[in-house]
């Protein structure tokens, strides 16, 4: 700002600055998450909330689990003798419904089935008399192998696709690259994995087709169950990018002399993650459910073949027992994120504003970065006023 004064008579011209300390924020600059961590109050509140819902979740999926199982027609104390086609006695029927304490009524029941579940206690199998907590310690670890092999093979797959097709400057690879995620969420994981067995293992004999036997056996499945997982975070984390990389604090970046490879990883990939993150966390839920198809398109014992089973025979303990597990998985790993979210961008915790910060958000949601951040060098401002005569001002 220019203000005239008078110096011994002679008219001068002040050039009046403004500290950065007081200048506004300015939106459109990526926040920087070293710059302002919340404090441990924030988290222990942030977490406790997260906890809460966590367990909430858990209880809600028991729940809903038993009305629904309970609300299938059939007896499974029958289904288990034969059904109608044995002569089994009333008395024996009743016995049995007495053992299984399936002769309480629902309140009762559910009650004390919820009681013995949080004591660890899922019950005995209707069917094959076993506990069921025997059974999935026996059917979790193939699943788990699978399941994790298919999520790192998504992240890793889903990832780099994303990059590359918002990084090359091919419009026709980045055309070519960007439609591969809406065609492997269409094609069904069935018919992929027949597919998979048909040429890795009759064709071209590298993967055996059906078992569980070395790591060889995990490959064409975790290969089925990620392509569709895959096609989701690749497809979210596309379009996050492309839309990052179209604000302001990407061209600042680059006018400050950045390379392109440095922005697009450090800047806009760091801001772009967190939507991609969120579907990390809630396809987890789709592994545990797509290893129903998978394990049975390769004869794999597991969680999956062991739900098929279940809901076949009407098991109801052993199926409540899958369902616990799953909504644990799930409540786990979505625990994880919201962890992970704030090491990505402290507002989380924080609600929204970054510690120390009073400007408002941007479009993008990120805060407003400080002036002196994004301001090119050559319009930093000066450090001392300077007083220049009005004649020879130019």
């Amino acid at each position: 700002m220019l203000q005239v004064m008078t110096r011994h008579g002679t008219p001068v011209v002040q050039a009046r600055t403004t500290d950065a300390r007081t200048v506004p924020r300015t939106e459109g600059a990526p926040h920087d998450a070293r710059a302002a961590r919340p404090g441990g109050d924030a988290v222990t509140r942030y977490l406790a909330r997260r906890l809460g819902l966590a367990v909430l979740v858990l209880w809600a999926a028991y729940t809903v689990s038993f009305v629904v199982l309970y609300a299938l027609p059939g007896d499974p104390v029958s289904i288990m003798y034969g059904g109608d086609s044995t002569d089994v006695t009333p008395e024996q029927l009743d016995a049995l419904r007495a053992e299984y304490g399936l002769d309480q009524p629902l309140p009762v029941q559910y009650l004390t089935q919820l009681l013995d579940a949080v004591r660890g206690d899922l019950g005995t199998s209707v069917v094959s008399k076993q506990p069921v907590t025997t059974l999935l310690a026996q059917a979790i670890p193939p699943t788990a192998a699978i399941a994790g092999a298919a999520l790192l093979l998504a992240v890793v797959g889903g990832g780099t696709l994303a990059v590359v097709a918002t990084a090359t400057r091919h419009r026709a690879l980045a055309g070519f690259l960007l439609s591969l995620p809406p065609l492997g969420v269409a094609i069904p994981s069935f018919w992929f994995g027949l597919t998979l067995v048909q040429w890795f293992s009759f064709q071209l004999p590298i993967f055996p087709a059906l078992g569980n036997q070395g790591f060889a056996s995990i490959v064409l499945p975790a290969v089925t169950l990620a392509l569709p997982t895959s096609a989701i975070i690749a497809q979210l984390l596309s379009r996050s990018l492309l839309h990052t990389l179209r604000e302001p604090y990407v061209d600042t970046a680059l006018a400050k002399g950045a390379g392109r490879v440095r922005v697009h990883l450090r800047h806009a990939l760091r801001n772009a993650a967190l939507p991609a993150l969120t579907a990390t966390g809630l396809v987890v839920g789709g592994l545990l459910s797509g290893a129903v198809v998978t394990e049975t398109v390769f004869s794999r014992a597991g969680l999956g073949r062991l739900t098929a089973t279940s809901v076949a025979a009407q098991d109801i303990p052993v199926v409540q027992g899958v369902v616990l597990v799953a909504a644990t998985v799930y409540v786990l790993t979505n625990l994880l994120v919201d962890v992970v979210y704030p090491l990505l961008d402290p507002r989380i915790v924080t609600g929204g504003r970054a510690a120390g910060v009073t400007a408002e958000p941007d479009d993008a949601g990120r805060p407003a970065a400080d002036e002196h951040a994004t301001r090119p060098p050559s319009t930093a401002p000066a450090e001392h006023a300077h007083a220049v005569p009005a004649g020879g001002a130019r």
